[in-house]
């Protein structure tokens, strides 16, 4: 790799600052639109339409992606899906991102199914902190939801990765009215007995899901049905924090956290960026501009050029979203192809 940092009047800043003066340290990392659970609100209905191999960038490419985004500031990195352990050969891979200069965090979203068959060699790989999507704790509910009747496993694979020493583990509740919203207590009870962090996520319109509630559950709601539990108490923010909003009930050893789109969008503080499986940069998991960067790759342009195509994409990333208001329009791409 060349390195973006080439003398000459036209280098690009070793910042990623956007015209909202947003800086930009966090990208997420999609290394496959495949996944082994079909969630309702996730994949598509009308299809399970996958990318051919050749569209989907290469390990080596994505490697190299990521180094020109390190050179530009970005510190924190989340390895995301589709299901990312379902990708062969994931293991080098995580290793040699793992020794990437200048990254400071590395993390994986994952759905847990895996999770138990490969805690080791995800730890030996670099990976502490794992996201985990876990949306009932009920098995038949489970089935339900994700149309694969494995909770048990995925529990197994949660409580093997919390004695392996895995930390933090932010469980992913997205709240859906009339399928889990009975259980959120019980899912808001698990940071009593356990030092997980119980992340409730307002369901987002994306894609042409089979999930499309007309009456989506919001935070305020939420926190209204886990009020029995006792008070929540703030958790100051911490540097490399995402979007959740965190609290702590008296005497819990985990946390809750509340990540708000909709009701409470926090596009003013967004800091992330999404690289996706087929190599398009994407500034806004909300909007459906995205931007080419394999062909500029595969065509042989230099780090510096590719740099310069990462700064000119910056500078569109919308001031924020418009989902809440009337005149919001779905987003067509699946969540699955984007990447969580």
């Amino acid at each position: 790799m060349n390195g973006v940092h080439e003398k000459g009047n036209d280098s690009p800043p070793d910042r990623l600052v956007d015209r909202s003066d947003r800086h930009l340290d966090y990208l997420r990392v999609s290394i496959t639109d495949h996944c082994n659970l079909n969630c309702t609100y996730c994949l598509p209905f009308s299809s399970q339409f996958k990318q051919s191999h050749r569209d989907i960038l290469r390990y080596e490419e994505i490697l190299h992606l990521i180094q020109i985004f390190s050179d530009l500031g970005i510190s924190k990195i989340r390895i995301t899906g589709g299901e990312p352990l379902v990708r062969k050969e994931i293991f080098p891979f995580l290793t040699r991102l793992h020794e990437i200069r200048g990254i400071d965090d590395l993390a994986m979203t994952t759905n847990g199914l895996l999770l138990q068959d490969h805690l080791v060699k995800i730890k030996s790989a670099g990976i502490r902190r794992l996201n985990i999507s876990l949306d009932s704790l009920n098995p038949e509910n489970y089935h339900r939801i994700t149309g694969h009747d494995v909770f048990q496993k995925v529990w197994e694979g949660i409580l093997a990765a919390e004695k392996l020493g895995f930390h933090p583990i932010k469980i992913n509740v997205v709240a859906l009215r009339g399928i889990n919203d009975h259980e959120l207590t019980d899912m808001a009870k698990l940071s009593f007995s356990h030092p997980f962090h119980i992340r409730f996520i307002e369901y987002m319109p994306i894609g042409d899901s089979a999930m499309q509630p007309e009456n989506p559950l919001f935070t305020k709601e939420i926190q209204e049905r886990i009020a029995s539990l006792g008070e929540l108490y703030p958790i100051q923010r911490e540097k490399m924090d995402g979007p959740a909003r965190r609290f702590r009930f008296k005497n819990a050893i985990g946390e809750i956290g509340f990540i708000s789109p909709i009701s409470h969008h926090f596009c003013q503080t967004c800091n992330r960026l999404r690289l996706t499986a087929s190599g398009f940069l994407r500034t806004c998991l909300l909007s459906d501009h995205q931007t080419d960067l394999k062909t500029p790759l595969r065509s042989g342009f230099s780090d510096q050029q590719i740099a310069h195509v990462i700064l000119n994409a910056i500078r569109l990333k919308p001031t924020s979203h418009d989902l809440n208001s009337k005149q919001a329009a779905q987003i067509a791409s699946p969540m699955s192809a984007i990447g969580g």
